[in-house]
């Protein structure tokens, strides 16, 4: 192995910090965010694929955050950097993984048909490894970096728990022994928990916390399909969040009815589990929303039998009735179709008043929407543990072309480092941007 690579001997020319010029944008009900969305009636009829297409980031070029802030690459020349997870060291671990294609495609047909750029969501491989990434210096730049694991099947969610680090390939969880400042896991995994692999698009990805006192694992399950057209019992133990023991026994239901659940934080104020979730497709550009909310134990969130709570899903045809009528309204939409993933609650004082009560929500983008939405990172302010305002832009810019959908990169998780500044995962940028206050 090699011990270290510098970043800023990787060809990646770093120029100045990015600094916004306007104030953020704010979104209303009439977008289809917030408390009480706007939902038009369902268009069964819908079926759009307006698919994004990705181009490099141009020599020099980086997202925009508000005034205030600055823009930094944190890590670049990363393969589909998915998922960030920040040490008690301050070193930060990175999932890189992507969809891999069907078992019925071909890679030759994949190559043909320019699917592998659709998206960034259909390639030849995955890279299914963990890196990690070190600041040595403290300059906001990591200048290490190591293959902490490699040889994994799409992993996603890590979470260290005593001398644990867990990991949460598409199949399963995974225990690894680990103790801070290690580089590399040589022991041999232990797999604590099977899961059902693969799903519907992104439903691959498998996220992991744990519960206010650290005893138990959670476990985030996205279905396998749109709104359960292969039949229910393909969705055993999926659009859920699952609970287990640190050994992965005594697995129950956490909470069900989550489409595509994704990040998941414990609020600080409240104490109270929340999710970002990504909802249906194919009811129109308006339905479903996307949405993070707070999430109660045992408590029922619609899917697939209805939408935002009790908005019965016309295709369903009237089953889950009783399902329906207990559905519980979730906290706060964030537009459909965005592909809202990434979720942190930020927690530091280094961000100015406003931006520190509050959730950021990285956004993937859209396939499903006539115009293309997301690709950006969100900001709700919070106060007393609820969403207090509007949810505004925050980091954006990874739009080349918003007319054609030609993008530079795709947010996706999003995490506070040992500094207080955030750090965004650009799956198809290959790049972790830094979003530090001046």
């Amino acid at each position: 192995m090699k011990p270290s690579l510098l970043i800023c001997a990787l060809g990646v020319a770093f120029a100045a910090p990015a600094l916004a010029q306007n104030a953020p944008n704010a979104y209303t009900a009439a977008d289809g965010y917030g408390a009480t969305p706007t939902l038009p009636a369902p268009d069964t009829s819908h079926k759009v694929q307006n698919f994004s297409t990705q181009t490099q980031w141009p020599e020099g070029k980086m997202p925009t955050a508000p005034k205030g802030f600055t823009v930094t690459p944190f890590a670049a020349d990363l393969d589909s950097p998915r998922w960030l997870y920040v040490l008690e060291n301050g070193d930060v671990l990175v999932a890189e993984a992507r969809t891999k294609p069907k078992a019925t495609e071909k890679p030759e047909d994949v190559e043909k048909s320019g699917n592998q750029r659709k998206s960034g969501t259909i390639t030849g491989g995955s890279p299914d490894r963990i890196t990690l990434l070190r600041d040595t210096n403290r300059d906001g730049r990591a200048d290490e970096r190591h293959v902490l694991l490699d040889g994994l099947n799409q992993p996603f969610g890590m979470v260290v728990i005593g001398d644990a680090l867990f990991v949460g390939n598409t199949d399963g969880v995974m225990r690894y022994p680990f103790k801070a400042g290690q580089t590399r896991i040589d022991a041999a995994g232990e797999k604590i928990v099977t899961l059902p692999a693969g799903g519907y698009n992104n439903h691959w990805t498998r996220n992991l916390t744990t519960n206010r006192d650290r005893s138990k694992l959670l476990i985030s399950v996205g279905s396998a399909s749109n709104v359960g057209e292969h039949g229910m019992d393909e969705e055993k133990r999926r659009a859920n969040i699952l609970e287990t023991d640190l050994d992965g026994k005594k697995e129950r239901v956490y909470a069900a009815g989550l489409r595509n659940p994704n990040g998941m934080d414990w609020e600080p104020t409240s104490g109270a589990l929340w999710t970002a979730v990504n909802e249906r497709d194919n009811l129109g550009d308006a339905l479903a929303p996307d949405y993070i909310t707070s999430v109660q134990d045992g408590g029922f969130y619609g899917w697939p039998y209805s939408y935002w709570g009790k908005h019965p899903d016309p295709r369903l045809k009237g089953a889950g009735r009783e399902l329906v009528d207990r559905s519980i309204t979730p906290d706060f939409a964030l537009g459909a179709h965005t592909a809202s993933l990434g979720l942190t609650f930020y927690r530091g004082d280094a961000f100015p008043q406003g931006y520190r009560s509050g959730a950021y929500v990285g956004q993937r983008g859209s396939w499903n929407n006539s115009t293309f939405v997301g690709y950006k990172v969100v900001f709700v302010p919070f106060k007393d543990g609820k969403p207090s305002g509007a949810a505004q832009d925050f980091l954006t810019g990874f739009m080349a072309d918003a007319k054609t959908g030609e993008t530079y990169g795709r947010p996706v998780g999003v995490v506070q480092d040992a500094a207080g500044a955030l750090l965004v995962a650009d799956d198809t940028g290959n790049r972790i941007w830094r979003v530090s206050a001046q």
